[in-house]
């Protein structure tokens, strides 16, 4: 026992000490390329791990010249972003987990052009005096929808809560019990009208709600008529709800606002790519609806943000609440969202320039013509393994168009060195990652969402993987 104990000392002192390792070769060219934070913070975690191992009795080699290459990796990994652009070979065009709706290129160049400089962010060019961040998005989004007025902050959640907080505060809103969502990170349309000080009435039943619910309900404290679109989930079978149209009817009738959270806000009319379920803000604001919020990162293909637009009026109201300070977007927001935007005053230019509808109603040829590219690039770089290219259905993600597929084709690689779940892994941890989806004993690639850039350093990744 004492021998154990004394070996361990001996280990023990012959480790290096910081000041040693910082004033060593090694150390100078560190603190030289690294900030010193870093360095020191590096060294302390590796001499910490041979510590530990030494007196848990592992053999641990303590050498001066075996310590810094895990000192250089651990420098390595601390002075690296966290948030990394990465290859979505799932097929799913919105990814919540991937950041959602990738931006145009329009939106990037001017999100750089603002942010590289100062702008006229609160600044009336005209007047010489201080102006407003909305105005910025407000032109283009009463252009485009049809609305009185516009205002955007951070997401839809908060586009909610802000109108309810505004419109209801202590007060009732009637909502169908069939659409009492919940939405990602088990975020409840219940919690937000909890959070906004909005008194929640449900009306109807899971599966059917008539107008009558809605009259039955309205009383001297009813401030507020809420529709939820179901853009995340579906239900059939046995089931009525109220028409828009109908709901405006009501409240012009008592003169209660209606205000219709259409989640996943489109801006072009989908119907003649097959989709019939997913009305435009357009078509809402026609209907004589108050307010209207939706997501700009889903459908809409912006940035993160939540939009409402609707009456004037109300919109004024809105703006002049303490939360849509603390809930308002930057400069960096209002760039992208203003070129997207500008994107759909032709509602043909968006569907070939904004990336999201652009995937989602790619041909399928086209997909099958980049996923044989993808093949054959992987079959020359790994002649022993498994690799085709089969037909597969994807889907938009990001909580919007739930009751649709896409036709699709990926590419399915059979590993037979490794398991399918090991190449998964190692994809995972490459640079750049990529992220895709196991079926079987296969993993597959799906073409839809794979840019065309990135099919060189797609195929390279994926070749190192099943070589490792």
């Amino acid at each position: 026992m004492k021998k154990n104990t004394d070996e361990k000392q001996k280990s023990l002192s012959e480790i290096p000490s910081v000041d040693e390792l910082l004033k060593s070769p090694q150390g100078t060219q560190w603190l030289c390329a690294f900030p010193r934070k870093i360095v020191i913070q590096s060294i302390r975690t590796v001499l910490e791990s041979v510590r530990v191992k030494i007196l848990a009795g592992q053999t641990a080699d303590i050498a001066l010249d075996a310590i810094p290459p895990c000192i250089e990796a651990e420098i390595k990994k601390l002075s690296s972003y966290s948030l990394l652009p990465l290859i979505n070979a799932t097929g799913i065009v919105l990814h919540t987990n991937l950041g959602r709706a990738v931006l145009s290129e329009k939106a990037l160049e001017n999100i750089s052009m603002i942010g590289r400089g100062y702008s006229n962010l609160e600044y009336d060019l005209e007047t010489g005096k201080r102006g407003k961040r909305h105005a910025h998005t407000r032109r283009l989004l009463r252009q485009i929808t049809g609305a009185e007025d516009a205002l955007i902050v951070n997401n839809n959640a908060a586009a909610v809560l802000l109108c309810l907080n505004t419109m209801a505060k202590n007060r009732e809103v009637i909502v169908s019990r069939s659409e009492l969502v919940e939405i990602g990170g088990s975020f409840r349309v219940p919690d937000v009208m909890t959070a906004s000080n909005a008194v929640l009435r449900e009306v109807g039943t899971t599966n059917k709600t008539h107008l009558h619910d809605y009259s039955n309900a309205l009383n001297d404290n009813t401030a507020l008529i809420l529709k939820v679109h179901q853009s995340n989930y579906q239900i059939i079978g046995f089931t009525a709800d109220v028409k828009i149209d109908e709901l405006v009817m009501l409240g012009r009738k008592h003169k209660i606002p209606v205000m219709f959270d259409l989640g996943s806000g489109c801006l072009v009319d989908l119907k003649p790519y097959g989709i019939h379920s997913e009305p435009t803000v357009q078509e809402i604001i026609k209907a004589g609806v108050d307010l209207v919020s939706f997501s700009g990162d889903k459908l809409l293909g912006g940035p993160q943000g939540g939009i409402i637009v609707g009456k004037k009026k109300y919109i004024e109201r809105i703006q002049k609440n303490p939360l849509a300070r603390a809930l308002r977007v930057d400069k960096l927001t209002i760039a992208a969202f203003e070129a997207t935007l500008m994107a759909y005053m032709d509602p043909g230019d968006a569907m070939h320039t904004i990336p999201v509808l652009k995937m989602l109603f790619q041909s399928p040829d086209e997909i099958k013509q980049r996923a044989r590219k993808i093949a054959s690039a992987l079959k020359k770089a790994s002649k022993t393994t498994n690799i085709s290219v089969v037909q597969d259905m994807s889907k938009a993600g990001g909580g919007s168009l739930p009751d649709k597929e896409f036709q699709t084709f990926a590419v399915q690689i059979r590993p037979e060195v490794i398991s399918v779940n090991e190449l998964e892994k190692r994809l995972r941890h490459a640079s750049p990652p990529v992220i895709a989806r196991i079926r079987g004993n296969a993993l597959l690639i799906d073409a839809r969402t794979v840019m065309v850039q990135d099919i060189k350093d797609l195929v390279t990744v994926i070749a190192a993987a099943l070589s490792a």
